[in-house]
């Protein structure tokens, strides 16, 4: 009797530890995008972000939902992917609004056409698509960054459904989405070497990234991944540290005038 009612506890036990694992793989990753979220809210200012940290996200997690076609993995995994699909989806949409409405002068740039007669936008018909690759992922309109997205996703589903057979293919499918998250860093590592500042991003998020990105690595280690996993955990490590580090340098010798706009709350604070 007893050696049952262990065993009931020992189960219950192991399903909480592993429920509890699954809740933190699911919506760990979207934790550090909401102290850059409520910034960008109470600031109305998102020059700090860079939304092409959205554009690697979305490109990851596709790649890797469509890698599962090919090779079964964990559900949790998939539903991270979703999770973080509609999460970057979420912080486009904030951005376009927050952009569009404090840059009313800037020219509308657009994915796709538009026969819109609004005199306010003054947006001219076009044929085709009124694209430039030099505002790529920097267009004005919410519904042209979801547009890319289905497009996108639309042609990778085509070639894996022609190419699902072929184990490079799916292997490299599933580098590839690895190696694109790997990269998650490097957008907003650049935006701030671009503006010579780390103002209006938000510290917390990179905190996040750092001591998240540090997990997963040590995890990999332990429990000896793939070498891919871990080269590209550690790559994924030192991109954080470096952003640590524009944020010290930047303070610390200010590359540019400080602003004299007045915001609600500053998005450095901690």
């Amino acid at each position: 009797m007893e050696d049952e009612i262990s065993e009931q506890i020992t189960y219950f036990f192991n399903q909480l530890v592993t429920w509890i694992a699954a809740t933190a793989i699911i919506f760990g990753g979207v934790v550090p995008y909401i102290p850059q979220y409520r910034d960008i809210r109470q600031t109305q200012n998102a020059e700090g972000f860079s939304t092409y940290v959205c554009l690697v996200l979305l490109v990851a997690n596709i790649l890797r939902i469509l890698f599962r076609f090919g090779r079964y993995f964990e559900t949790p995994l998939l539903w991270q992917s979703i999770v973080m699909i509609v999460t970057m989806l979420v912080m486009l949409n904030l951005c376009t609004s927050v952009r569009l409405a404090t840059e009313i002068n800037t020219k509308r740039r657009l994915f796709t056409a538009s026969d819109s007669k609004d005199e306010e936008v003054k947006i001219p018909k076009k044929l085709f698509l009124d694209f430039d690759w030099n505002y790529f992922w920097s267009w004005s309109r919410f519904v042209d960054y979801l547009q890319c997205v289905l497009a996108f996703t639309a042609v990778a589903a085509y070639l894996t459904y022609l190419l699902l057979d072929s184990v490079l293919f799916v292997e490299s499918l599933g580098f590839l989405a690895v190696f694109t998250e790997a990269m998650l860093g490097t957008p907003q590592l650049f935006c701030n070497y671009q503006n010579k500042s780390t103002e209006g991003m938000s510290i917390k998020m990179v905190l996040m990234w750092t001591s998240g990105d540090t997990f997963k690595t040590g995890y990999f280690l332990l429990t000896q991944a793939p070498v891919q996993f871990w080269i590209c955990g550690l790559l994924q490590v030192c991109v954080d540290v470096t952003i640590l580090f524009q944020v010290y340098y930047y303070s610390r010798y200010p590359q540019k005038p400080v602003s004299h706009t007045t915001h609600p709350t500053s998005a450095k604070a901690l």
